[in-house]
């Protein structure tokens, strides 16, 4: 019995999408090696993944851009790329792009449906084709994974898909996102030029994650004699122009540090060494950067929207991501307040240890297994 998991997005580098396909492809390969295979396009920047060397692997010599137009015309036109995955059981997309199979069962990850409930938030053609391809890779699929139950429901409110077909996983922080010792802090903050106090924000610049709000509640902060450091760890995405104008605007250049892209092993020192950590999104598909934060006994202040209430619980301090008045009261709450940060480190911690890779691989295979146990729909 072989199953493929397509770990593109890993081999790619993208973000959040690559940390979920790497994250469960070792979990699930590390409770049955024999039982898998891994797939992906092999363009660009493709690294392959370290460890899993000898695991059985396909792949596709295609850009990104031609591939996901070939799997969306494949799907339109009923065809079959049945032979790119010689003797597949079952085949696993981990983003949301569902290679056309005509005799192979198939899984489906949806993570969010940003690009339709905040369209505004996305380059035009990226729009065009996920709200054209999404809705018939839904139901194409055997079986949906959602990251959150918030997800679950997007996917059943906005395309009316029956609750049954779709399963709910969520992700966990992977194994290195745990404290850092006071050295690691030390030397990381050394490695980067972060200030000793500071409040962090982990993510792609893009619109959806509602750093411009974040800019004006520092500078709020920093107009009422508060002096806050923002880190705004992480790369450019799409539409990113608006954040750099509005930092110029409210002459922050000073307060707002930029360090872009930090890797994984050096990820876990910069979130303890925060004094807290932002999550300001508008919405997310399950706010992996919030556990992460737990994990690390960083404490967190984070939207009410979405996935961020199911995924941080009672850890976190919310507030609502479009009024910048209730932002700026909630950090600054937490900023002064060194027992109130100590509590939320330890209820973070304990949130963060009921999410693990080996579970959400454990319920990831019985969805492989009802879905081996049916058909495709057509």
């Amino acid at each position: 019995m072989t199953i493929y998991i397509d770990v593109s997005p890993a081999v790619h580098g993208r973000a959040g999408l690559g940390r979920y396909a790497e994250s469960l492809a070792r979990a699930l390969v590390a409770k049955d090696p024999g039982r898998f295979a891994l797939f992906f396009n092999r363009s660009g920047d493709a690294r392959p993944l370290e460890g899993l060397g000898g695991i059985p692997t396909r792949s596709v010599r295609a850009g990104y851009k031609p591939w996901r137009m070939a799997v969306w015309l494949g799907q339109l036109a009923g065809l079959g790329f049945d032979r790119l995955l010689p003797g597949a059981d079952l085949y696993h997309a981990t983003e949301h792009l569902l290679m056309p199979l005509r005799h192979v069962p198939t899984v489906l990850t949806v993570h969010d449906l940003i690009f339709r409930l905040f369209p505004q938030h996305h380059k035009r053609l990226n729009y065009w084709y996920l709200n054209a391809a999404v809705p018939l890779y839904c139901r194409r699929a055997s079986a949906i994974i959602a990251v959150s139950q918030a997800t679950k429901a997007d996917l059943v409110r906005l395309y009316g898909l029956d609750p049954a077909k779709i399963t709910v996983v969520h992700e966990a922080a992977a194994p290195q996102f745990a404290p850092a010792s006071p050295d690691q802090v030390v030397r990381v903050r050394a490695r980067y030029g972060l200030p000793d106090r500071y409040l962090l924000h982990v993510g792609t610049i893009e619109p959806r994650k509602n750093l411009n709000r974040l800019l004006e509640a520092v500078h709020r902060l920093r107009g009422a004699g508060e002096e806050v450091r923002l880190v705004v760890v992480g790369s450019k995405g799409w539409l990113y122009q608006g954040f750099f104008r509005r930092l110029e605007e409210l002459s922050l250049g000073d307060a707002v540090a930029l360090p872009g892209y930090v890797p994984d092993a050096d990820l876990p020192a910069v979130y303890s060494g925060a004094t807290l950590v932002a999550v300001p999104s508008l919405y997310e598909g399950f706010g992996l950067p919030a556990l992460e934060a737990m994990a690390c006994g960083a404490p967190v202040v984070c939207s009410h929207t979405s996935s961020l209430p199911e995924v941080a619980g009672d850890a976190a301090r919310y507030f609502d991501p479009t009024d910048v008045e209730e932002m700026t009261e909630a950090i600054l709450s937490v900023w002064r307040d060194q027992a109130l940060r100590g509590a939320m480190r330890r209820r973070g911690l304990t949130r963060a240890a009921q999410f693990s890779w080996e579970r959400a691989a454990d319920e990831t295979s019985a969805v492989y297994a009802r879905a081996m146990g049916g058909r495709q729909e057509a």
